[in-house]
């Protein structure tokens, strides 16, 4: 059964950094695209980072740019997103998600929902003023 995992979700000030992790069980993420959303109390899900399964040319979205990094390590069969100056605009229930793309990257853009067949069940993280 496929399964993604995400961890390290926290309460942090504002300005401060954290680091999200997927882990990826029931199957290996190397042929995998993968990204992560995130889900705001009463706002849609959206796509923040994607990365494709050779791990170059990183997509984000405009209001994460510049300060979250998403990363991913096949052996380990995980992936990240270091994420810094923290603003409590991104508090939000984060998820993380993979597709299977060996052949054609669907990351060309922000990620999209309907993209992504496979998705963990979040990790909380807060940010306080």
């Amino acid at each position: 059964q496929l399964q993604l995992v995400e961890t390290g979700g926290d309460l942090v000030q504002a300005g401060g950094s954290l680091r999200l992790s997927c882990a990826a069980a029931g199957f290996i993420l190397h042929n995998y695209d993968v990204a992560w959303f995130r889900q705001a109390p009463g706002k849609e899900r959206e796509g923040i980072s994607c990365v494709s399964t050779s791990g170059v040319g990183a997509k984000y979205s405009d209001s994460v740019k510049g300060r979250f990094t998403i990363s991913r390590d096949n052996g380990k069969n995980m992936f990240y997103l270091e994420m810094s100056s923290l603003k409590p605009e991104d508090t939000a229930v984060y998820y993380c998600a993979a597709d299977w793309n060996p052949h054609r990257t669907v990351c060309t853009g922000v990620p999209l929902k309907r993209s992504f067949a496979h998705w963990g069940l979040g990790t909380q993280v807060t940010v306080s003023p």
